[in-house]
């Protein structure tokens, strides 16, 4: 495949937003629907600027010019969300992946893990929002805890299933050559399961941007799902739909970023190596 073909290739999934944007813009400087309910694009890229570039002029007593060119308050509610989102689901899939991976390995742990993690997974996290204020408070404890909680799950039964999806044939070898139980944990298992675990990894993240934005609706005053809720009080879509892409754009970093972890690491599941 020569470079013109492959820079096609990437266009490809450029036509059918661009349709549907071009589209909506007809749609509304028509008249056909009231701008107020759903604005135009242009519309809502001239808000989505505004709300990226800093309220107030520059002023060299209060710092760099660097510091105020990320002053805006779109780039302080996407660090506030990451941050959110990031930590939640350290803290939710470092506790599910040691645990999954023992309730994997060891049947005696599973039979005892297992009732109670199946009472507790149907409960959607959104549920936990009242025990969440009433254990921590406002602020950003009880989001964290929402989105850990989110994020747990899916890692958790992910790396469940991946690592009983283990072939048998690998762990008969690694007895045969003489791998002890760790080093076959290690070498063998955790490998083996990496693609499961990795899914529920991308799983856990689209989750925990769900319970993200419950929660700064509920608890924080700060972060995009807060600022979709204040223009929604004064109603100003075209501010609504600013937020919405500003979530799916750093949705979209984030799981770039994943999925070309999730290439390095499977690189040998590939055949690359």
């Amino acid at each position: 495949m020569n470079k013109d073909q492959g820079l096609l290739s990437k266009l490809k999934g450029v036509w059918v937003p661009a349709i549907v944007v071009i589209l909506w813009e007809v749609v509304v400087r028509a008249g056909w629907v009231n701008p107020q309910v759903l604005p135009a694009p242009s519309a809502v890229l001239v808000k989505w600027y505004q709300y990226l570039m800093p309220l107030e002029a520059y002023d060299p007593a209060q710092g760099s010019k660097f510091a105020w060119y990320f002053s805006g308050e779109l780039i302080r509610d996407l660090w506030e969300s990451f941050y959110r989102v990031f930590l939640g689901f350290v803290i939710g899939g470092g506790l599910a992946l040691p645990l999954g991976l023992l309730m994997g390995a060891s049947q005696r742990i599973y039979d005892y893990m297992n009732p109670l993690i199946q009472v507790l997974r149907p409960i959607p996290p959104i549920a936990y929002i009242p025990l969440a204020i009433l254990w921590f408070g406002l602020g950003n404890p009880p989001a964290v805890f929402l989105i850990a909680l989110g994020a747990f799950f899916p890692v958790l039964m992910n790396t469940i299933v991946g690592v009983r999806a283990v072939d048998s044939i690998y762990i008969r070898a690694g007895k045969n050559l003489g791998a002890g139980s760790f080093l076959m944990f290690r070498k063998i298992i955790v490998p083996a399961a990496m693609p499961y675990i990795l899914s529920g990894v991308r799983i856990g993240i689209g989750t925990g941007f769900i319970c993200m934005i419950v929660a700064e609706m509920i608890a924080v005053n700060n972060g995009l799902g807060y600022r979709i809720l204040e223009a929604r009080e004064y109603f100003w879509s075209d501010k609504i739909i600013a937020g919405m892409f500003s979530i799916g754009l750093l949705g979209l970093a984030i799981d770039t970023v994943v999925s070309r972890l999730n290439n390095y690491l499977l690189r040998w599941h590939r055949g690359l190596e």
